[in-house]
This record gives C-alpha cells, structure tokens and sequence, in this order.
C-alpha cells in the first residue's frame, strides 16, 4: 500500500489527531490563537478537516510557535544591556 503522492509506503491511522487547543483561547496581534496558535479559521473549522489537514494544520502551529519563541528570546536579548561585573581598581571616583 503506498500513498498516490509518494513511493513510501501509507502509515495507517488508527487515532484521531489530537486538538492542539491548551485552553488559552486568545488571539494575538497576527490574529493567531495565543495558547494554540491557530489561525480563526482554523480553529473553526478544526472538526470538519480530515486527518491529513489536521496535521498540517498541527505543524503550521509548531512552525509558528518556534518563530514566537525565537522573536520572544531576541526581544529579550536586545534589552539586556550588559552590567558592569566588577569595578576599576583605580577608580577615581571612590
């Protein structure tokens, strides 16, 4: 049995894919869910899409997710400013 798109073999699916919804339910400034990061549609839609959209859907949140993050940490980088550690021997000061 091999998937009409590929030559690998088609993995059954014997579960449902999960929602990846955590119960946030906030939309942020681009409109996507802040807990889940689904865009409206497709947290409307979620129960009429088949498997395969599902896990589309499902790694489009995981991409999304991982860009926030890495936006968060260099937000967080830049407003770091460095402190001085230690203090001159020399200075004048004191």
């Amino acid at each position: 049995m091999t998937d009409s798109t590929s030559s690998q073999p088609a993995q059954l699916e014997f579960f449902e894919v999960p929602s990846p919804c955590i119960g946030v339910c906030q939309s942020g400034p681009r409109g996507y869910c802040k807990g889940c990061f689904r865009s409206r549609d497709e947290r409307l839609y979620w129960l009429q899409v088949d498997a395969p959209t599902r896990r589309k859907i499902v790694a489009a949140c995981y991409r999304r997710k991982q860009a926030a993050l890495r936006k968060k940490r260099q937000a967080e980088k830049e407003n770091l400013t460095p402190v001085q550690s230690q203090f001159d021997l020399f200075d004048n000061n004191s």
